[in-house]
């Protein structure tokens, strides 16, 4: 059995971070999809908006680096929970949980040097691109291919 899902697109608030009673993090957003398809009377794309949860240090990260209008890739898979709303009537709703969420933009506010950020959930700070390491580190290879081993 599979499941699994990517989706990409904007936060369409700040995530939500709370904590259960045992204090593990868990962060709700819900996530702007444009549809890849059809269009509706207007000639514009339509569009889905897709509830997602992320918990433990996946929570924590989103919580911290993602906020309304951020640009998202979120990978995790399906779930379909039943609740009871106040009426006492059964409800079903759909959201993914998310394993990894990425970022699906570079950063807007120039602090990296115009490099494109992509990060793990996982991992706290993202990743920068390395600056560039200082030339005398490099040697010049000569345009000979006939040294080539392949």
């Amino acid at each position: 059995m599979l499941n699994h899902i990517v989706i990409m697109g904007r936060l369409t608030r700040d995530p939500e971070l709370r904590r259960t009673g045992s204090g593990v993090a868990v962060a709700s957003f819900t996530v702007a999809v444009d549809r890849d398809f059809g269009k509706n009377e207007n000639g514009e794309k339509e569009t889905d908006f897709i509830d997602c949860v992320a918990w433990r240090q996946t929570g924590e990260f989103v919580s911290k680096y993602f906020a309304k209008g951020s640009m998202a890739v979120v990978s995790g898979r399906l779930q379909i929970r039943s609740w009871k709303d106040k009426d006492g009537n059964n409800r079903r709703t759909a959201e993914i949980v998310a394993d990894n969420v990425y970022f699906g933009d570079s950063k807007r506010n120039g602090d990296n040097a115009g490099g494109f950020t992509a990060a793990p959930a996982g991992s706290f700070g993202g990743y920068s691109a390395p600056a560039a390491a200082p030339a005398s580190d490099f040697a010049m290879l000569d345009d000979d291919d006939a040294q080539l081993p392949f």
